[in-house]
């Protein structure tokens, strides 16, 4: 018993002192933690030098992009082929992906030998052996008669400028046939299969071997975006956000970068690192000088390091007792399958003795331990370094994320990392230290790089059906200039028709006369009060004016208008309030001659709530008994016979209190303001939003005149020659016309660019059949739009897995401010998907740059229709006045407007293009329903007293 315990003393001791022994010998190539995240920080500014254009060239690190902008999501289905040249063995796969409601993938492959007189030889016979054993298989598994797509794996360096595309950088590996280095594979490929008439293959897509493996995890886990490979080579891809590739142009999405990390270190960055062995390795290598950072970590290298260490060791004499035998000279005699025998858990002594006796060595116990701890200190590096390149890229992908902890899985292939027994748990346990707020899932690639060449394919196939679909919908809403043209000519027609009087009552364009018969000269001074009502909100506002310096200042409060009120009846409120009233219509005789009940009805709905908002301002601004006059900006199409008296037509923007329609608004407020009996105001003006805008702008720059809006609703107003107005007596002047043109095309004249979203928005609108073009321009409705294609996309499967969520059936959801934001530049598509986020729609990546297409297709057209509007007006003006030349402003309202990123600049554009003689400049305007309705009301008063005086 004694001696079975000295015996396992002295092993432990003997053990123990061979282990310090290498430990001393090879010091340099144990890695501490700190060097650990030092070699990160490295490697990530390496990183970012290979993403920037100017930093790129002189980068080791290539970073190169490879085009596949997406990974597997589980709907890709049919046959496609592989082929994977990179290796000692080349392989055909044929993939069958099915979808059957589960991610389903079947296989059938061959191996072909890759002979070094091939692969060192020259390049057209390379392609050509390829294409024979393509060929080959395809008669063995009766494919020739399908047309199939094709994915080559291509495990060496090449920079794409497309997916189906690479340009060979350089051979690593053993690999060294001519005349292929600065060419396009794909094309030696598919001029090679030429030669075989009867093979009919689409090759759509080349991909690295590292991208492969990726691809392959990807289909059986989302959360998969890194591969790596550790095998005879060594690199890893992962998926970068484009807005970090400068060299690839676009922002949107994601592209799966190739780093090619094994040149890290190549311009001096790891000197510090590297030892004599590997000096000495490289020397010897077939490319001195380059992949120094594989030379470390590969299994092609790791079993010539072994051999050169040991081989040091014994030449000084702390092994093998200084004998070195022949067959340890000879380079590539330990291999790296060896290093992974000696480290076996159990036997791996065993398999160092006979590993180092079939090397001619007679080694001792001593030896044995010392070359297994060798074998250790190698791998272990090998592990260390990998795993600090991979932290790095973990990191890199959190930070693009913004997220304090990531939640991803790697997925990995290789031989070193398959066969070593110590490799995979070393290279976890290494990268979780140095990553902590990284949770890593690492996969073990089944087929890897084949079977992922294959499901690049498959999600290139995918992506271009998906394309071709999108493309159909969003090719609805593209406009030619031929269109464009031709929307501007119905405007102008309809301009006409809604003048004359014979034409007037069918016309969509209503062309109402506002009154307005001047613009400001400056000279207005005094207290205005204005009413603003045309949306959700009700303003009120006190607006002083100065006459000289032609200064403004103004105070306002802002009231709501409940929902109840806005879409109520007369007939409901009036029942509440203890009314009686018949729910007859208002009979057609002239409202002053009406019973005053009836009016009441609507006076308790909207125009009671008005003048209590009114009696709230005038108390809060100290005014209670001061007699000012009043403008009342009202944006709602009405019927003027003067400047104070305005017949509502038809309510529009949501609002639906139909007893208003046909009754005088003014008369209404001023019955509303009797009643209150609290004090008296002289309303001198009923005026439109559009008009008040005009005016605001007027007011600052006399070349003004014409007002636009573009927001909730769509209007716009211009100045017109009396003469040209039949619906008013007189020919001298001008008089300010306001459009309506909201309801262009209510006679079917856009019916040839109306789609089947504008048609779903329509009918679920509260007016269905009017206001066409207002439903396809204003801000009120352009979110529905988007959400009605955003419904069609994903019934189609195009969007969100499918899923249709409650959230995105429920109309209005979509507001038109998200447009704005999603549209947005300066937003990352990562702050896209969490608007889509809170609005309930859980998107991928592809998702968001689906639905910012949507939403840019919508806007645009809306952008350009405004355009096509606008030069009808400025193209009518210009040849009205006999000029070649016209230089006019538009004075500019409204949220969209105001807010789009790209609206703006669309809408100048095609007013550019559609009236290239009218030289037109847009003003934006500071309240024009507010300092509008005032400036309006001050015009009319001077106007009034110069008549007077007259």
């Amino acid at each position: 018993m004694f001696a079975v315990h000295l015996m396992a003393f002295y092993f432990t001791k003997l053990k123990e002192d061979q282990i310090k022994k290498v430990d001393r010998f090879l010091y340099h190539m144990r890695l501490s933690d700190e060097t650990l995240l030092d070699i990160m920080a490295r490697f990530q500014a390496e990183m970012q030098k290979g993403l920037g254009k100017d930093t790129n060239p002189t980068a080791s690190v290539k970073m190169l992009p490879t085009f596949v902008r997406a990974i597997p999501d589980g709907s890709e289905n049919g046959e496609f082929l592989s082929l994977d040249l990179g290796g000692s063995k080349f392989r055909v796969l044929k993939v069958q992906v099915s979808e059957e409601g589960k991610r389903n993938v079947q296989m059938e492959s061959q191996f072909y030998p890759t002979p070094n007189e091939i692969i060192r030889g020259n390049g057209t016979e390379l392609f050509e052996y390829v294409a024979d054993c393509l060929a080959d298989f395809m008669k063995t598994k009766e494919l020739m008669q399908k047309k199939l797509p094709l994915g080559l794996t291509f495990s060496f360096p090449c920079k794409q400028t497309k997916l189906e595309e690479g340009i060979l950088l350089s051979w690593t590996k053993k690999f060294k046939a001519r005349g292929v280095q600065g060419t396009d594979v794909v094309s030696s490929l598919t001029n090679a299969m030429k030669r075989h008439q009867d093979l009919d293959v689409d090759i759509l897509a080349l991909v690295n071997d590292t991208v492969g493996t990726m691809m392959t995890c990807a289909y059986d886990d989302p959360y998969c975006e890194v591969g790596v490979i550790i095998g005879t080579g060594t690199n890893a891809c992962y998926m970068e956000d484009m807005s970090n590739i400068d060299l690839v142009e676009g922002d949107e999405g994601r592209m799966c970068v190739n780093t090619e990390w094994g040149a890290f270190g190549d311009d001096g960055a790891l000197e510090d690192i590297r030892t004599e062995f590997d000096r000495e390795l490289d020397l010897g290598s077939l490319n001195p000088g380059k992949q120094l950072f594989e030379k470390m970590i590969s299994g092609l290298y790791l079993g010539e390091l072994v051999r050169l260490i040991l081989l040091k060791m014994a030449k000084a004499g702390l092994l093998f007792g200084g004998e070195k035998s022949s067959a340890l000279h000879i380079k590539g005699k330990i291999e790296t399958r060896h290093v992974a025998a000696m480290e076996r858990y159990k036997e791996g002594l065993a398999n160092t003795r006979e590993i180092l006796t079939d090397l001619g060595l007679e080694p001792s116990d001593a030896d044995c331990i010392a070359v297994q701890h060798v074998c250790t200190i190698v791998s272990f590096r090998s592990a260390n370094l990998c795993a600090a390149a991979l932290a790095a890229i973990l990191t890199r992908l959190r930070e693009n994320k913004k997220l304090v902890r990531l939640r991803t899985t790697v997925g990995v292939d290789g031989t070193l990392y398959k066969i070593h027994p110590q490799y995979p748990k070393r290279l976890h346990k290494v990268v979780r230290k140095l990553v902590p707020n990284c949770d890593v899932r690492f996969l073990l690639s089944e087929s890897g790089s084949t079977k992922g060449a294959a499901m690049v394919t498959a999600v290139a196939s995918r992506l271009q059906a998906q394309r071709k679909q999108i493309d159909k919908v969003l090719a609805l809403f593209r406009l030619t200039q031929e269109q464009l043209v031709g929307i501007r000519n119905k405007m102008r027609v309809e301009f006409e028709y809604g003048l004359k009087k014979d034409t007037h009552p069918l016309a969509t364009v209503k062309m109402l006369p506002t009154y307005v018969c001047g613009m400001p000269d400056g000279t207005e001074k005094g207290k205005f009060l204005a009413l603003d009502l045309g949306g959700t909100n009700f303003r009120v506002l006190l607006v002083k004016i100065r006459s000289g310096r032609r200064s403004v200042r103004m105070y306002n409060k802002i009231f709501a208008i409940p929902l109840e009120i806005m879409q109520g009846t007369g007939e409901e409120v009036t029942a509440g309030r203890g009314f009686t009233l018949q729910g007859a219509s208002l009979p057609s005789t002239p409202s002053s001659a009406r019973p005053v009940r009836l009016l009441l009805s609507l006076s308790l709905q909207l125009f009671d709530h008005i003048v209590q908002c009114i009696a709230d301002f005038l108390d809060y601004m100290g005014l209670k008994g001061a007699q000012l006059p009043l403008g009342f900006t009202f944006s709602f199409p009405c019927r003027q016979a003067s400047i104070d008296k305005g017949t509502l037509i038809e309510w529009t923007k949501g609002f639906k209190a139909t007893d208003c329609e046909g009754e005088d608004v003014v008369d209404m407020l001023r019955e509303a303001i009797k009643r209150r009996n609290e004090f008296d105001l002289d309303i001198v003006a009923v005026v439109n939003d559009t008009v008040g805008t005009m005016m605001t702008c007027g007011y600052e720059d006399s070349n003004c005149e014409v007002g636009l809006i573009a927001g909730t609703g769509s209007n716009m107003c211009y100045m017109e020659e009396m003469r040209n107005i039949e619906l008013v007596e007189g020919d001298e002047g001008k008089m300010c016309i306001n459009t309506e043109w909201g309801g262009f095309g209510d006679n079917g004249c856009l019916d040839d660019i109306h789609t089947q979203y504008d048609k779903e928005v329509d009918e679920g609108s509260l007016n269905p059949g009017k206001q066409r073009y207002e439903k396809m321009t204003s801000g009120m409705y352009l979110g529905e739009i988007v959400r009605q294609i955003l419904i069609d996309l994903t019934k189609q499967g195009l969007l969100f897995r499918g899923q249709i969520s409650e959230r995105l059936r429920t109309r209005g959801i979509f507001e038109t401010k998200f447009l704005s934001q999603i549209e947005s530049d300066r937003l990352a598509l990562l702050q896209v998907r969490r608007i889509l986020q809170q609005l309930g729609l859980d998107s991928t990546c592809e998702d968001s740059i689906v639905v910012k297409e949507v939403c840019g297709a919508v806007s645009r057209r809306a952008a350009q229709l405004y355009g096509a509007g606008l030069a009808a007006i400025v193209e009518k003006r210009r040849e009205d006045q006999g000029l070649e030349h016209m230089r006019i402003t538009v004075g500019v309202d409204g949220t969209l407007y105001k807010l789009h990123p790209h609206f703006s600049r669309i809408l100048r554009e095609t007013v550019k293009e559609l009236a290239p003689q009218c030289d037109v400049m847009f003003m934006l305007s500071e309240d024009g329903s507010g300092k509008g309705a005032a400036l309006i009301t001050a015009v009319a008063k001077r106007l009034q007293q110069a008549q007077r005086e007259h």
